[in-house]
């Protein structure tokens, strides 16, 4: 691995258009949950030795660590890097005040004048979506704050239900951006992949995977190896791939699938979800997926053990 280490900075990295937002970013995002899992220290060196690799775009959320995962950011990106830089973040408030009152906390944490990318943040149960749509919603906040200058583009994540993210996709046209899961058992339980996903590139948004090692329960399970996640991820119709760190061993590791990418072929990603069909999944691997027959989903936030 050193010999690949050493030749990560000289290889290129590889960008993508973000969809109709326009932004042209790296196709790995920095995960902002686990930026504070190690202290700030760690948090700062990882996120400047990822755009030393090339990487231009980073995740974070309001409610992540109770807002240290911006405030990381806000120290990382001090003394003009900012600038260098796409940074989006996120809010779960699901009325108009309380959103905008996040995104305001996370530009003060940040301490920056503007997000590149705001989301609405893991959107689960059908109900959020009445209250996000319902006048004095948290959707009135991403339109005002677009207008605003105070997030260049928007977009909302979830992990549940891909019914609930298409119902947003079909509730309101100015959506930027969509986020999900895309990993390989997904396709064997209320799989996002084999049904959402292909909408969300009709209507030309920009996508980011997430959770492409099922919060870890891929690996725990040896269903895969990092890479292959990384791999089948990457291989998918997605633009982005959000994954979390907590070493700048693991960040180069990932950065390295990345930049030596062959993507499957289908006769390669046949193979693969045959075998996962046998092995575990559903619901008990992929525990941020609504459970068989509930008609709702306990409360859940990226990074939190399931």
């Amino acid at each position: 691995m050193a010999a690949d280490v050493k030749l990560l900075g000289e290889t290129p990295m590889p960008v993508t258009k973000l969809g109709k937002s326009g932004l042209k970013v790296s196709r790995f995002c920095l995960g902002g949950y686990h930026m504070a899992v190690g202290g700030d220290e760690s948090g700062v060196r990882i996120i400047h030795r990822a755009m030393d690799l090339g990487v231009n775009f980073f995740d974070s959320a309001w409610h992540y660590h109770d807002g240290r995962s911006d405030s990381v950011y806000g120290k990382a990106l001090a003394g003009g890097r900012r600038q260098k830089v796409l940074v989006m973040s996120k809010a779960h408030d699901r009325t108009r005040d309380g959103a905008m009152k996040q995104i305001e906390d996370t530009l003060g944490r940040m301490k920056t004048d503007y997000l590149d990318l705001w989301q609405c943040h893991q959107v689960t149960e059908q109900k959020e979506v009445d209250q996000i749509l319902a006048p004095g919603g948290a959707l009135e906040a991403f339109v005002k704050a677009k207008q605003q200058g105070k997030a260049r583009h928007i977009g909302f994540t979830g992990h549940a239900d891909p019914a609930v993210h298409q119902r947003l996709l079909d509730s309101f046209d100015g959506w930027e951006t969509v986020q999900h899961p895309v990993n390989l058992i997904d396709p064997h339980y209320l799989s996002f992949i084999n049904s959402v996903l292909p909408n969300i590139r009709k209507k030309g948004l920009g996508l980011l995977a997430m959770k492409t090692n099922g919060m870890g329960s891929i690996g725990k399970a040896s269903i895969a190896t990092i890479a292959e996640c990384l791999r089948f991820a990457w291989s998918q119709d997605v633009d982005v791939v959000v994954s979390g760190v907590e070493t700048v061993a693991q960040l180069e590791q990932n950065v390295a699938v990345l930049k030596t990418l062959k993507p499957m072929s289908k006769q390669e990603m046949a193979a693969l979800l045959e075998r996962t069909r046998k092995g575990p999944h559903g619901a008990g691997i992929e525990g941020y997926k609504r459970k068989p027959g509930a008609t709702w989903h306990p409360a859940h936030r990226d990074g939190e053990p399931v």
